[in-house]
């Protein structure tokens, strides 16, 4: 018995659909999908002028990342797509810190 390609690509789809459906509206998914803003923000930051940084709205952030990376890790089932998001937002929380304070300190010295 022979079935068309596109009726057995169909079947892939619709089964893979069922599985990944469960995912796809969890807030296991758009969690992370709906964080990515803050790192992705902080990034493209990264090539403007340091004097525009806040440094309590980069140390609170860095604060928040830090708190939900351990609860992304805690909970159960591990969620590593919030854990990642929340690494990659501390990192650039931190990086955008040690621009505010290597700015302030040549700010100061000249």
């Amino acid at each position: 018995m022979h079935i068309p390609l596109t009726k057995l690509i169909l079947c892939y789809v619709c089964h893979l659909g069922v599985f990944m459906g469960t995912f796809k509206i969890s807030t296991h998914f758009w969690g992370p999908v709906a964080n990515w803003g803050l790192p992705i923000a902080a990034i493209s930051d990264m090539k403007k002028s340091p004097e525009i940084i806040s440094g309590r709205m980069t140390f609170a952030l860095t604060c928040y990342s830090l708190l939900f990376m351990r609860f992304a890790y805690k909970v159960q089932p591990r969620n590593w797509l919030l854990f990642g998001c929340h690494l990659t937002n501390e990192t650039a929380q931190l990086i955008q810190g040690s621009r505010l304070i290597k700015y302030n300190m040549e700010k100061k010295s000249s």
